[in-house]
């Protein structure tokens, strides 16, 4: 039996429950997610975006954490050597910078491209008010993947900077956008992240489309 919890919502439908769950992957943390069921509060919780609505939340013996960036820095804490965050105080500086701009930013990408796993819109004409945060995103994975060699955004191995950027790649996927030879390599990579399969895999399997959970959560 797993010794750790992760309370997740929807596999199609939540970026931060991806995110987490990604992170207790990494770290090597023995877990098991349990989802919330999808009943009619739950789903009012979600749309309003209610804060007594923890997902993703750790439960690991008596310790409890909610909050993608602090399950991570507790697992980083937990389990030094699973490499969450880089070796080097530069390279880690900029990973806790570069998954905080994440964390906290990007409004009009998250409205405009909610992470749909099931779906994909060819030839979809993105908002223009969304435009800026992709070409942030962009620019964020260009100097990485230039500065640390690839193939994820600090080198060889995934961080949480990857596991931030993961339901990113989902979402260029999903509603078709231009990208660069970089960058279109960098989101091959996450999707072919055995780990991201996995997610993806139980996402399909999921019931069909609920339109009023085409959010970001």
């Amino acid at each position: 039996m797993a010794k750790a919890t992760l309370t997740i919502s929807s596999k199609n439908y939540s970026s931060w429950s991806l995110r987490g769950w990604l992170l207790c992957r990494m770290s090597g943390i023995d877990f098991a997610d349990q989802p919330v069921p999808m009943d009619d509060s739950s789903r009012a919780e979600l749309l309003l975006l209610s804060p007594s609505f923890l997902v993703p939340c750790l439960t690991d013996g008596g310790i409890k954490v909610w909050d993608t960036l602090s399950i991570a820095e507790y697992l980083a804490e937990k389990f030094p050597k699973a490499g969450l965050l880089p070796t080097d105080l530069a390279a880690r500086a900029h990973c806790r910078s570069v998954s905080g701009e994440m964390h906290s930013g990007f409004h009009n990408l998250r409205s405009a491209l909610p992470m749909n796993l099931k779906a994909k819109f060819t030839g979809f004409k993105v908002w223009a008010g969304a435009q800026p945060d992709i070409d942030r995103i962009l620019a964020i994975w260009t100097e990485c993947l230039t500065t640390y060699g690839g193939p994820f955004l600090f080198g060889k191995t995934p961080t949480l900077a990857d596991a931030m950027y993961a339901p990113v790649c989902t979402r260029f996927v999903t509603y078709d956008v231009p990208l660069d030879s970089l960058a279109n390599g960098y989101c091959k990579t996450i999707l072919d992240w055995a780990a991201m399969k996995e997610w993806t895999a139980a996402a399909k399997l999921e019931p069909d489309e609920i339109d009023e959970l085409d959010v970001e959560f």
